[in-house]
C-alpha cells in the first residue's frame, strides 16, 4: 500500500482532491532514513541508512539508493532523484527494514491501521446458512482501503469453516490464512481470512475474521453504507 494505491492521494481513483490538481506524473520522493538491508543467502549486499522512498502512480512504492552503495547489485537510475538508483525487489533473496524483513515490497510511512472495537452488525450467510449475525465486531481503518469488520471466532459458525490452502500476505496485518465454507454437500472456497500472528499495530484483530462479499452474502453496517442495523441476533 502507498500514496498512489487503493484511494490514496496519487492513485487513479483518489478519496480526496487537490487543489489545484497536480500535474500528471507527479512523483512523490522523500528521505527515508530507515537501515535498508539487502542479502543474497547470508551475505549482505547492501546496508544504507541514506534510502529514499519513491511514490509514483502506477508503480508500486519503492526505494531509491545512493548509486554508490550498491555495489555489483543490478540497478537502473531513477531520473527524478540525481545520483540514486532503484533496485530490483528480485535482485536478492531478502530485504529488511530495521530488522523486519519485507515481503514483496517496502512498508509505507504514510499507512495506518486503526482497530477498534464496535457495536456496528455483521451478518454472513451461504445460501440459507447464517455463518455470522452479531454486533460485536471490529472496524478497520486501513489507508486508502474501505473500512471492514472483523469478528471473533466465538460469534462465528466455526463448525461450518475448514481451512484452505490459500495465503497472503500484509506487511501491516501479517500473514493471512484462508477459510472455506462447507454447507451440506456445497464447499465455498476461501469465504473468509483471518491473521494468526500479527504486528502490533493489528494485535487487535489477531485471530479474529472477515469476510468476502463476492463469496457469501455479506452485510456489513459500514460508514456510508446506507446499511441499517438489522443485523445483530446473536448466535
Amino acid at each position: 500500500m502507498s500514496l498512489v494505491a487503493g484511494q490514496g492521494p496519487l492513485s487513479t481513483q483518489p478519496a480526496g482532491w487537490f487543489t489545484p490538481p497536480l500535474a500528471e506524473g507527479t512523483v512523490y520522493i522523500e528521505p527515508h532514513p530507515r537501515r535498508i538491508q539487502a542479502f543474497r543467502g547470508d551475505t549482505v549486499q547492501l546496508d544504507t541508512e541514506h534510502a529514499l522512498m519513491v511514490h509514483r502512480a502506477g508503480h508500486p512504492l519503492s526505494y531509491a539508493f545512493p548509486s554508490d552503495e550498491v555495489g555489483n547489485l543490478p540497478h537502473e537510475p531513477v531520473i527524478e532523484a540525481p545520483g540514486y538508483v532503484s533496485v530490483p525487489w528480485d535482485a536478492v533473496d531478502a530485504w529488511f527494514e530495521e530488522g523486519r524483513k519485507l515481503v514483496h515490497y517496502p512498508p509505507n510511512p504514510y499507512h495506518r491501521v486503526d482497530c477498534r472495537p464496535t457495536r456496528r452488525g455483521l451478518r454472513v450467510t451461504a445460501g440459507d446458512t447464517v455463518l455470522v449475525d452479531t454486533d460485536d465486531t471490529v472496524i478497520v481503518f486501513e489507508t486508502s482501503l474501505q473500512p471492514r469488520l472483523y469478528v471473533a471466532p466465538a460469534r462465528v459458525r466455526t463448525d461450518l469453516l475448514q481451512p484452505s490452502q490459500t495465503t497472503s500476505y500484509c506487511n501491516y496485518k501479517g500473514t493471512a490464512t484462508y477459510w472455506s465454507a462447507v454447507v451440506g454437500d456445497t464447499v465455498i472456497a476461501d469465504v473468509a481470512w483471518s491473521y494468526p500472528e500479527t504486528p502490533p499495530e493489528s494485535l487487535p484483530i489477531q485471530g479474529f475474521l472477515s469476510f468476502d462479499a463476492t463469496r457469501v452474502d455479506v452485510l456489513a453496517e459500514l460508514p456510508s453504507s446506507g446499511t441499517t442495523a438489522t443485523c445483530g441476533c446473536e448466535l
